[in-house]
């Protein structure tokens, strides 16, 4: 057990994690910017560490702040929440090369499922259906990527490798279009998350988007903790999830969740997950 943990997030987010940390009985740092002094997270902690100023890059993004905070506050761990750096391989590894706890997966965990096609390789591998696609991040070459497509069949669906909100994302219905969207959606990937890799898959026409929630420990152990819907969008962003997901039968459940936590398993994955899924036709594809 922790004797103190260090929120590296703002907000409703850490105040989630300050109210569990409480339960637990267990001390909390709250780092804050000089923007959200008064926040009520900050308030509510036992002790507070100004890091920066109010834009999040000199402030939640910065790593070095952070961890010179724990060591200051002899924090035993360090709790990003989500979003920030709570997928940053580097300050994952910083945070446990600093000797403390990283709350939250492996640096290798999280280099190797931030990118799309290593994830979609290592779910193939653990045996989760995968929608069909090219085999890893589309070549320079126009006729080689001609090639690919008409192999996958049209529609295709063309994807950054790495980020999501629906950038570098376009659906091609027909050759003659393809290797100007290939070219645009590089473009959009580039400047979005400063690499612009993509990779195609088939485009499915009236899929769900159902959301798998997985949690794991560093022993090898995984649960699967339900499903929900999160097919109502709006620009690719969520608007409303659902849960239990409807229509999803007993044994297509206890199927996914089985899949989901053997990969798990089979990746060495820590913390508390989730895995995203097209459904359509009584089957899931992970994306």
């Amino acid at each position: 057990m922790f004797n103190k943990i260090l929120i590296a997030n703002r907000g409703e987010i850490a105040l989630r994690i300050l109210r569990a940390c409480r339960e637990l009985g267990i001390k909390t740092v709250a780092v804050h910017s000089t923007a959200d002094r008064d926040l009520k997270h900050v308030r509510l902690a036992d002790e507070t560490v100004c890091i920066g100023g109010a834009a999040a890059t000199g402030s939640y993004l910065n790593m070095a702040a952070i961890i010179s905070a724990a060591e200051v506050t002899q924090a035993d761990a360090i709790h990003p929440g989500y979003g920030f750096l709570s997928e940053n391989a580097d300050f994952a590894e910083s945070v446990e090369k600093s000797g403390f706890v990283f709350i939250g997966p492996r640096s290798e965990t999280i280099r190797l499922m931030g990118g799309k096609t290593t994830a979609k390789a290592e779910m193939i591998a653990a045996g989760v259906p995968c929608v069909p696609g090219s085999d890893g991040i589309l070549p320079d070459d126009e006729a080689e990527c001609l090639a690919i497509a008409e192999k996958v069949g049209y529609p295709v669906l063309i994807k950054a490798a790495f980020g999501g909100g629906g950038r570098g994302m376009h659906v091609v219905r027909k050759p003659a279009d393809l290797i100007g969207s290939i070219k645009i959606a590089r473009q959009e990937a580039l400047q979005a998350f400063k690499d612009g890799s993509v990779f195609l898959e088939k485009y499915l026409e009236v899929p769900r988007h159902i959301e798998i929630q997985v949690l794991a420990d560093e022993h090898g152990n995984a649960v699967f903790l339900g499903e929900r819907d999160c097919s109502m969008q709006r620009r690719n962003q969520k608007v409303i999830e659902e849960a239990t997901a409807p229509g999803i039968t007993p044994a297509q459940r206890a199927e996914i969740g089985k899949l989901c936590t053997d990969a798990c398993k089979r990746i060495g994955y820590r913390g508390a997950g989730t895995m995203e899924f097209l459904y359509e036709n009584g089957r899931f594809y992970f994306i």
